[in-house]
């Protein structure tokens, strides 16, 4: 009999951990179809902005707390810009240290799955230069709501003050405001 109970048990805390697991999905961000962009008001009178190198991450879907969780990093050494001058500075020491940063990650808070449909703020922390500090984006609306959603791309937007971040160089020809614009899409799902 307590063999019995024994078995009755373990059996169902399999079940238990099996459907756990499965409420919990993992998926890849596609890095050939996410971008991530960056804008600095020059002079207080024009943009300058680039594009960062490759976008990865990984979002996890938990449907049963009906809440999502986002990973992301933003390669910051291969940042593309339209002349090579400044390419050459946004990656120096002086901006974006991509020698020694070369990535840029961003971790959210979970946040509730609508939003991924409705649109909405994600709170999380941003590291950049060696630096966390708190950031938030501001999620647009799906523009194919429902199951789709993961297969569409979700377009974000945010900034951040570069002095936060020990970029305070040149503040007499640039602002201190960097707005960050980024897109991306998920692929399959990502393996343990």
């Amino acid at each position: 009999m307590p063999a019995l109970r024994l078995g009755a048990c373990m059996g169902a805390l399999l079940w238990g951990v099996a459907a756990s697991a499965v409420a919990a999905e993992r998926v890849a961000l596609d890095p050939r179809r996410s971008s991530a962009e960056f804008e600095i008001r020059a002079m207080w009178m024009f943009d300058v902005g680039g594009r960062f190198g490759d976008v990865s991450g990984e979002v996890e879907i938990d449907r049963e707390a009906r809440s999502v969780k986002v990973w992301a990093r933003i390669g910051v050494a291969d940042v593309s810009m339209r002349r090579d001058s400044y390419e050459a500075w946004v990656k120096s020491a002086e901006f974006f240290d991509a020698a020694r940063y070369p990535q840029i990650v961003f971790e959210s808070e979970p946040f509730p799955l609508a939003t991924l449909d409705l649109g909405g703020d994600i709170v999380g922390s941003l590291t950049l230069r060696g630096s966390t500090q708190p950031m938030r984006f501001a999620l647009r609306p799906s523009e194919c709501p429902g199951q789709a959603a993961l297969s569409c791309p979700v377009v974000a937007d945010g900034s951040l003050q570069r002095s936060e971040f020990g970029m305070r160089t040149r503040r007499a020809t640039l602002a201190d405001k960097v707005r960050l614009h980024l897109s991306v899409s998920a692929t399959q799902a990502a393996t343990d």
